[in-house]
C-alpha cells in the first residue's frame, strides 16, 4: 500500500477555472507541507480536513456574488 496521504486528492485544482486555480493551489501547497512535516495520525487528518474546508470556503468566496448580481 502506498504511503501517499489520501486526503491530498481533495486539494487537486487543475479542474477549476484558471482564475480559481491560484487560490486553491496555495491550499494544496500548505497541505503538502503538512503531510511532509507531520506524522500520519488522527490529528494530521483532522488538520487536513479543516484545511480542505477552508480551501472550499476560499474558492466559494472568489466566486461569490451579492444578491442581484
Amino acid at each position: 500500500m502506498s504511503d501517499r496521504e489520501p486526503m491530498l486528492q481533495f486539494f487537486a485544482y487543475a479542474h477549476l477555472k484558471p482564475e480559481l486555480q491560484p487560490t486553491s493551489a496555495k491550499f494544496a501547497e500548505i497541505a503538502e507541507w503538512v503531510v511532509s512535516l507531520l506524522p500520519r495520525n488522527p490529528e494530521r487528518t483532522a488538520c487536513l480536513r479543516k484545511l480542505v474546508e477552508a480551501k472550499d470556503c476560499a474558492v466559494r468566496a472568489a466566486i461569490y456574488k451579492e444578491d442581484g448580481e
